[in-house]
């Protein structure tokens, strides 16, 4: 699987990036409210990030991810940004596996399971507010090259820098910057005259 964690050559520090570090530790030690923490700190922007390889498969591929992230947990080594980027990773790796699954046997597609849950305790505006602009952004990010779409996925929507994110990649962190600026300039681009419709 390559490099488990890595040095940090780091340019952005996430607020909570110590917090993770320490519960990633914790964790390792069999903690098990630990690995609760880091899953709550990680899996928002892992499942964004899936959701932009895979779309609707993105529950079941992050599950993946995390089982395989709980497996060799103790195999990790290196800081809560370096948690980040390695997790990231896998479920790259898993997302990769189920496209190229999916294009050997198609799938028929059936009732979405999202409309057969019930609903949870949050508002339910806010929360379809919530899925709205979230699906919006990613439909957006899907209409990128795959090169971009990767690169702002993990250095937008999952936070990671420019080296966590290149390691994911197997690309030179300038590189993975470069593809992130040139992918949320044609988002701008292309929200312009949508902005402009809707200004005054």
């Amino acid at each position: 699987m390559g490099r488990v964690g890595g040095d940090q050559r780091r340019g952005r520090i996430r607020s909570d990036d110590g917090e993770l570090g320490a519960a990633v530790a914790r964790a390792q030690a069999g903690d098990e409210r630990a690995f609760a923490v880091v899953y709550r700190l990680v899996h928002p922007g892992l499942l964004a990030q899936m959701r932009g390889l895979v779309g609707a498969e993105a529950e079941d591929v992050a599950s993946d991810a995390w089982l395989e992230i709980a497996r060799d947990l103790a195999r990790f080594r290196g800081d809560g940004a370096g948690f980040r980027g390695w997790a990231a990773t896998i479920a790259r790796h898993r997302a990769l596996d189920h496209l190229r699954r999916q294009k050997r046997r198609p799938r028929t597609v059936g009732l979405d399971r999202e409309a057969l849950e019930l609903p949870g305790g949050q508002d339910t505006a806010e929360a379809a507010l919530e899925f709205l602009s979230t699906r919006w952004a990613l439909q957006l990010i899907a209409t990128l090259p795959r090169e971009q779409a990767e690169a702002v996925l993990l250095r937008v929507v999952a936070g990671l820098d420019g080296v966590a994110a290149g390691r994911v990649l197997g690309k030179r962190p300038g590189s993975v910057r470069t593809s992130a600026h040139r992918g949320l300039r044609r988002l701008a681009q292309g929200l312009e005259p949508e902005l402009e419709a809707d200004g005054p």
